[in-house]
Formats: C-alpha cells, structure tokens, sequence
C-alpha cells in the first residue's frame, strides 16, 4: 500500500458521509423529477391540447414558429426583469459549475420548464445540476460539517446519475476529475462518495420512471477489420461536425449578445428557433432524447438526405439556442446529432453494423461537447445498447481524441473578472 492510499479516509469516515451522499442523490433526482414533470404537463398543453383548439397540430409549421416565439419571448421577459434573471448564462457554464445564488433558483426553474417544454434545442443538465449544487449546499454546509466545494461534487454526481438513469456515467466523468485531484486515498476512496450520490439518484429516477438513455439495436456481430475503418469515417465526420459548431459558438453568442438586452436577444432566438422548426419538423424540437429514440425505432424510416438535414438543422438550433440566452445544456441535443449522424453512416457506408454506426456517431460529437472520453464511449454504447461495440469504440477514440484535444470547446469563456460572483460554487473542473 502507497503512502497515499494510506492517508485516505478510514471506512467509518466514508460511512459516515456515505448518508449525507445518498440523501443529496435522493433529492436531486426528486428535484429533476418535479422540473421534468412540470415540463411534460406544460408541452401537453403546448403542443397536444391548444394547438387543437385553433385546427393544428404539433407538426403545423405556423404553430411550431408561434410556439417557440413566444416561448423565446416569455424567457427573454424572465431573464431580463425577474430577479435573478434565470441564473448564468449557460452558454458559459460546464456541468461542474460555477453555481448561482439561492435567489436566483426560482427563475432559473421557470426559464428551464418553459424551455423544455416550449421545445428549445437545450436539455436539463447545466440548470438541474445548478439547482440541485446550490441547494444542497444551502442545506448541509451548515449541519453535515462537510465542505462546500464536496457537497456540490455529490450534488453533481447525484443528477447526473439521475439524467443518465445510471451510476456509471457519474462514475466515468469523476473518475477522471478525481484522478487529477492531488488528494490521499485510493481512486475507490475517492470515488466512494461520487458512487453513493449517482446510485441513489439513479435508483431513484427509476423507481419514478424516470427516461434513460438506453435503447436495443441490432447487435455487431463479430468485429471486422473494416469495422474501424468504417466507424472512424462516422465519428470523424460527426467530431469535424461538432468542432464547425464550437467554432462558430462564439461569433454567434457575440452577435446575440451585442443587442441592448436579453430580452431582445432570447426572443430574436425563439423567432430563429421557429423558422428552423418549421423547417426541420418536430423531429428537431426540443432536447433531442425522445426524438433520437423515435429514429433508432425505425432506422429505415428516413432517407439519408432526411437525416443529414434533421443533424445540420437541430446543429445550428443547438448553437442558436445557446448562444441567445436560453438556458440548457448541451449533451443531449448533442446525441440527437450523433445518432442521426450515426444512422446515415448507417445508410450510406455499406456493411457498417447499425449499433456501431450509431455509436460512432453519438461519440464523436458528444467528445466534442464534452472533452470526456469515458462519457462519450459510454453514451455510443448506451445508444445501441451493444457491448460488443465497446472494443472498437476504445480504439476508434484514440484518433479522434487527438481531433478534438485541440480544436474549440463548445462552451463560452469568460475572463475571471468579468463572471457573476458564486459564493460556495465548486471549481470549474478540479
């Protein structure tokens, strides 16, 4: 035993902690279970039950720009007059923070509902995990004795277990930001804690029933030397996709940005949103997972030049609604992308497997959202739900990796002195 792992913690300490941990799971999946209902009772209303009334439907071009204007419109209203102004602006924000204050969570969770709902191309991650940071530490710094900076880590590893509807996702993305952390103990001392939040928000989200990424393709098969040809072409192209997108992310937050306030900035956004949708179709509206689970339902469905407008549309809808102001994160409009990516790879490399073609194509870009390499590997192999693509992924990577490593990150920075003050927030990345 190193010196190191030796002046990790003692098994009573990390049982002790281990409660604090599994509470901060609980709630964050009960806080990301509340957001997401509010936000599919309100998209009935938006998209099933009014549009009935004015003799449309969900996927009636004028409805579709009606309902993402004045959802641009009421956010921008939010961001611009509430207190609070629905928290950072996501664009510059990673899953690991910086975190707001307590006064702005309220707008924050409207904004996000009205976002979902109203079908911006945003998801819950960067809102949820700010919510569930700031509130856990609020209510624990004072009465656990545990530090800020780990309480949000467990509040983080607990909503992501919980968006992810498994432990191992947190498991991967700490796995490297513990690793990188100069601290006594074993990587498993480490990891312990992180472990107990994502499992309690996991078991949590699936007692509730809450949506997984998880879905049944036709398996690979043995693997075929020109499987790593053929996969690399797919995640090559969805990476080199990506990275067009992290390059022009900054122009685009600029432009939106030079206007003379959100409010005019978020709703300009929703009028672009709406043109893309009309556009695109439902298929390209809101966070993309349900939308990525209805093309994998029926891969044949849709013609290769389909898909390659479905990836390119939903594309700039992601950078659209970041760089305007809405707020949402960024990985599962990302999946959408690499799963239509991946099914015309599918559709036009022949004797490509289905389950590696979509795999290659998720990980490509989600590494570029997300600089992770477990995570994206574990998405691609969660889209396909096919354990044999996880060899080929692990060499497929390497690659791509060095692509990527270098090239634009799809977030905004911001200099230090010009960022919103946040007492108690986690470290952007440890």
């Amino acid at each position: 035993m190193t010196d190191a792992a030796a002046s990790g913690p003692g098994a009573r300490r990390l049982a002790l902690l281990a409660i604090p941990a599994i509470a901060i799971g609980i709630g964050s999946a009960l806080s990301l279970h509340l957001l997401n209902g509010l936000a599919e009772v309100l998209e009935g209303f938006l998209w099933t039950t009014l549009p009935g009334a004015f003799g449309a439907d969900e996927a009636t071009p004028w409805w579709i720009f009606t309902v993402l204007t004045v959802t641009g419109i009421a956010v921008g209203l939010i961001v611009w007059l509430v207190p609070g102004h629905g928290g950072p602006d996501s664009a510059t924000t990673e899953l690991s923070g910086p975190f707001p204050g307590l006064k702005a969570l309220p707008s924050i969770a409207v904004v996000v509902v009205l976002g979902l709902a109203g079908g911006v191309s945003l998801g819950p991650e960067n809102p949820i995990i700010a919510i569930n940071a700031t509130l856990a530490i609020a209510l624990l710094a004072r009465f656990a004795k545990v530090p800020p900076q780990q309480i949000a880590a467990l509040a983080i590893a607990g909503t992501i277990g919980a968006l992810f509807g498994t432990p191992v996702a947190a498991a991967l993305v700490f796995t490297g930001m513990v690793g990188a952390m100069k601290s006594g103990g074993s990587l498993w001392d480490r990891l312990f804690l992180p472990l107990a939040a994502a499992g309690a928000g996991a078991a949590t989200m699936d007692l509730l029933g809450g949506q997984k990424i998880a879905f049944t393709l036709e398996p690979m098969g043995a693997l075929e030397p020109i499987f790593l040809l053929t996969g690399f072409v797919v995640a090559a192209v969805s990476a080199l996709l990506g990275i067009v997108a992290a390059w022009a992310f900054p122009y685009v937050h600029r432009l939106f940005h030079a206007l003379p306030n959100p409010f005019i900035a978020i709703a300009l956004g929703g009028v672009v949103l709406g043109l893309l949708g009309v556009l695109g179709g439902p298929i390209t509206l809101f966070k993309g997972l349900d939308q990525a689970g209805q093309l994998l339902s029926d891969p044949d469905a849709y013609s290769p030049g389909q898909l390659a407008a479905f990836a390119g549309i939903k594309l700039v809808a992601l950078v659209v609604a970041a760089s305007a102001g809405f707020r949402g994160g960024r990985i599962f409009p990302v999946v959408f992308i690499g799963t239509a990516l991946g099914l015309l790879g599918y559709a036009l490399l022949p004797d490509l497997p289905i389950s590696l073609a979509v795999a290659c194509g998720a990980m490509g870009i989600t590494l570029v959202a997300t600089r992770d390499g477990w995570i994206s590997i574990f998405i691609g192999v969660a889209l396909c739900g096919d354990m044999a693509v996880l060899a080929p992924l692990c060499i497929i990577i390497l690659p791509i990796w060095l692509m990527v490593t270098r090239a634009p990150e799809l977030v905004i920075k911001v200099q230090a002195a010009d960022a919103a003050p946040t007492p108690d927030a986690a470290p952007q990345r440890p």
